[in-house]
């Protein structure tokens, strides 16, 4: 799909160019269940923390409240990250890609991200010909 004419004239923005929040919200390209991929990464190291997903509700309120809330796609309601763990990531920055379709969240995260309390959800690592899981599960 080629990219709007939204995301093609900020390809030449300079630094500082501004756009409405409404207008942005608009042009970020939600797939067919109104979805946008999110990856959070802490704001310190880099570390890639988790993938999961946010719909405009979801969007919107971490913006405003500066507390991470996604969408849970198999509860299929919005979920504030560690409303129930206490495992909160706060919001330092939300940057979109350059075509609108990926969201990448730098975050402090408080305790572990991943619901097998891992510090991250990125633990079992790939090679030619096995799966290894690199981390352990904690206890």
């Amino acid at each position: 799909m080629p990219a709007q004419p939204f995301w093609l004239q900020l390809e030449s923005a300079r630094a500082g160019h501004t756009r409405s929040l409404q207008a942005t919200l608009d042009a970020i390209a939600w797939n067919d269940a109104g979805l946008i991929p999110v990856i959070s990464q802490r704001h310190d190291d880099g570390e890639v923390l988790m993938l999961a997903w946010m719909n405009r509700a979801a969007l919107t309120e971490t913006l405003s409240s500066g507390q991470v809330c996604y969408w849970s796609r198999s509860r299929q309601r919005l979920w504030r990250k560690g409303e129930t763990s206490g495992h909160r990531q706060r919001l330092h920055s939300a940057r979109l890609d350059c075509d609108g379709d990926a969201l990448l969240l730098r975050v402090e995260q408080t305790g572990p991200a991943c619901h097998t309390g891992r510090p991250a959800c990125f633990y079992n690592e790939l090679d030619g010909e096995l799966l290894r899981v690199a981390v352990s599960r904690p206890g």
